[in-house]
């Protein structure tokens, strides 16, 4: 490819784990790849927890915001290489049609936003879904995108979304 790939992460409030996946893509996939992230019915605020775990970790938290996905479907948004849900509501929704015909994937994260707890219970819940999206998200970027026929991209993509979540407790 002779350009980026375009990469959108969804989901449903889009203010916790398409943030998160869109920041991480962006800080260990710089060059290869561009990162967006929307939901199908966004909260309009990007969750302070994820934005203090992902400075944390050095990833780019600049131009994070909570948007809708018919941003993409738009004319003129950015032809997407790869569109991947993080949310169980957001695969199960009707999506739009996306420009360029991208490649899909579900990669179900639980939703660290709906923890209840005492501050550290609600962290632990966010460092458990940032650690899913950090490791799925490297296993992404190692992928042979150039190489691999369509059919087999879209079983490893698949793959990578069934990696199990380890427990920051």
């Amino acid at each position: 490819m002779d350009r980026p790939c375009n990469v959108l992460f969804l989901c449903t409030g889009n203010s916790a784990r398409s943030i998160m996946a869109e920041s991480i893509l962006r800080g260990i996939g710089a060059g290869r790849f561009n990162a967006y992230s929307a939901g199908s019915t966004p909260k309009g605020i990007v969750h302070p927890l994820a934005l203090e775990l992902l400075a944390s970790h050095r990833m780019p938290i600049e131009g994070l915001s909570s948007k809708g996905w018919d941003v993409f479907a738009a004319p003129g948004a950015p032809a997407l290489d790869f569109v991947i849900t993080v949310c169980d509501n957001a695969a199960g929704e009707v999506c739009p049609i996306w420009p360029g015909r991208p490649t899909t994937a579900h990669w179900g994260i639980p939703d660290p936003a709906a923890a209840e707890g005492s501050r550290a219970e609600q962290l632990a819940a966010f460092r458990t879904a940032f650690d899913a999206l950090d490791a799925r998200i490297k296993a992404f970027v190692e992928l042979p995108l150039e190489t691999l026929e369509p059919a087999e991209l879209k079983r490893r993509l698949d793959q990578i979304g069934k990696m199990p979540m380890a427990s920051s407790l």
